[in-house]
């Protein structure tokens, strides 16, 4: 049972871990969430000298769950409008108009 649940506090921590540098937004919770949960039992079914991997693993979710936070209550996202693009969008249909009559006048 102890090995099963570092197995998977393990990979839920390396997905925390992936998912909090992703910008996955509050989705990373989940993985952070279970491996919290997977740590905490983890460290109360292991024995007195076992328990530094599994404190560890908390820390680094712990962590992870700080720094999601903190990134979603700080970082705002905003989209904003690309005027040079927009002119470039606008000479280029002016471009082609102007080409189209040409290749019109042409015939």
């Amino acid at each position: 049972m102890r090995k099963a649940l570092l197995f998977i506090a393990i990979i839920f921590t390396v997905l925390a871990i992936a998912f909090a540098v992703l910008p996955m937004d509050t989705l990373a919770f989940l993985p952070i969430g279970i491996a919290l949960i997977c740590s905490l039992i983890l460290l109360q079914k292991s024995k007195e000298h076992e328990k530094k991997f599994p404190k560890t693993l908390l820390f680094i979710s712990t962590v992870c769950s700080v720094f999601v936070l903190a990134k979603t209550v700080f970082i705002k996202d905003e989209v904003t409008v690309d005027q040079k693009f927009e002119l470039q969008k606008i000479e280029t249909k002016q471009e082609a108009k102007k080409e189209l009559e040409e290749i019109e006048g042409l015939e």
